[in-house]
């Protein structure tokens, strides 16, 4: 399918407030093609593959996002084992030395009889202390070669304890990237199968859903007078209306294509507040706003399992990476079934004035659909 037909017809997904309680993919072997089936039942099968496609997708960020964190982890044990082992090896070196020094410095006869025998009782005496401290040093120097030694056993095991998660999460990575694709050919086989009539159709309705589901949206009085962002939320929201018009692309994170939390990420990140990768990660560990307090800065994250998750930029709209064949966009905030808010700087200042960034012409264009 050429890039124009996949953007055509990816506006074709799921249109907000449409409910049709769809079958779940995961227990259909894959599309069945156009059928018989209403407009209505072809736009719901298409949700339901997109949104596979995007729990597929934030599955898969979630396992990179724990094997980067895994290789430094087991580059860490690695490198901290090797040292050890060189520690080890340089107290094996020490206590050698200590013992062939007191074998040397010792004889035969017990320390009172070489005292009885010394032409020089004081040089007995100072040789006698010689050797006991010799003996002391060489104790020590057993006791902490011992500590060595169980040291850099306990960092063997956990290096390659270590080595075998991080060969698991990458055979995890390999079967959320294969599944990935795979959801993503249901989808592009789907719509293969429609025609340009149809195609037509999806667009149309799903242009009415979403018109329709934002006025719902703003009529239920869901969201308040926005607040101003802070600083960091006004740099995240200049980072990301930045990046319009650059393509959607799972598992990206920039700079030419995003997926749907690496632009969100990407952008707190460049405002200076680093969050989590994925949007499931984002709802449960940031702070959780009301709706009716969003500011421009604050995510938006939708669908219950959180699979999806847009910057707002104020007015009821959000920037977004909407899904495959589609650019970072500008979309109604309720092109998507809400799930809730979070906010990345909960104790961040409003600025005391701010000019929101100037959309460019084609910001709203294209789909008006996230997954």
């Amino acid at each position: 399918m050429s890039a124009g037909l996949l953007r055509l017809v990816c506006t074709a997904a799921v249109a907000a407030g449409i409910v049709l309680a769809p079958g779940s993919a995961a227990a259909r072997p894959g599309p069945a093609g156009a059928g018989d089936r209403s407009v209505a039942e072809l736009l719901t099968e298409l949700q339901d593959l997109y949104r596979e496609a995007e729990k597929a997708t934030e599955a898969y960020n979630g396992t990179e996002e724990k094997l980067i964190a895994q290789r430094a982890e087991t580059q860490r044990l690695e490198t901290e084992l090797a040292r050890a082992r060189l520690s080890l090896r340089d107290g094996r070196g020490a206590v050698g030395r200590l013992a062939r020094q007191q074998y040397r410095s010792s004889s035969d006869l017990s320390p009172y009889l070489r005292l009885l025998l010394a032409r020089d009782p004081q040089h007995a005496l100072d040789q006698g202390h010689v050797i006991g401290q010799l003996a002391r040093e060489r104790a020590e120097a057993v006791g902490r070669l011992t500590g060595r030694e169980h040291r850099a056993e306990d960092l063997a095991r956990r290096a390659r304890k270590a080595l075998a998660t991080q060969a698991a999460l990458a055979e995890r990575q390999k079967k959320n990237r294969d599944e990935v694709r795979r959801r993503l050919g249901d989808v592009e086989e789907l719509l293969a199968s429609l025609s340009t009539g149809q195609l037509a159709e999806l667009a149309a309705l799903e242009r009415s859903g979403t018109a329709e589901a934002q006025e719902r949206f703003l009529e239920s009085g869901a969201l308040g007078d926005d607040s101003k962002p802070s600083a960091e939320g006004d740099r995240a929201v200049r980072f990301a209306v930045e990046q319009l018009g650059k393509p959607y692309e799972w598992g990206a994170e920039g700079p030419a294509s995003y997926d749907c939390s690496g632009l969100t990420s990407v952008a707190w990140a460049r405002a200076g507040t680093p969050i989590p990768r994925t949007s499931q990660e984002q709802w449960a560990r940031l702070a959780r706003v009301p709706l009716d307090e969003l500011r421009p800065g604050d995510l938006v994250v939708y669908f219950p399992e959180a699979t999806h998750v847009a910057l707002y930029v104020g007015d009821g709209m959000v920037v977004q990476a909407p899904r495959p064949g589609a650019d970072v966009r500008v979309s109604p905030i309720a092109a998507d079934p809400v799930l809730g808010a979070v906010r990345p700087d909960p104790g961040g200042e409003p600025l005391r004035r701010y000019t929101p960034p100037r959309l460019p012409a084609g910001a709203t264009d294209g789909s008006e659909e996230g997954y």
